[in-house]
């Protein structure tokens, strides 16, 4: 099992954030307008890292089940 981590919108992200990630979460938040009081969640689904912004903005190396719809899987 893999525990996920928090952290703050523009910050750098923890050790435990699998380096394929970063850049993508560095290009989401260039497109958020504003991030302040924002907080990303990293989670595992299936072995695979998720990234998830407070607003909804998901980053992760491969496809959600179901085209993104996580109540479906």
């Amino acid at each position: 099992m893999r525990l996920g981590t928090r952290w703050e919108f523009g910050a750098e992200p923890p050790a435990s954030v699998p380096a394929e990630l970063r850049p993508l979460i560095a290009t989401a938040e260039s497109r958020v307008a504003s991030g302040e009081g924002r907080h990303w969640t990293l989670t595992w689904l299936e072995g695979r890292p998720i990234a998830e912004l407070d607003d909804g903005t998901i980053v992760t190396t491969g496809a959600l089940p179901d085209g993104g719809d996580e109540d479906d899987w």
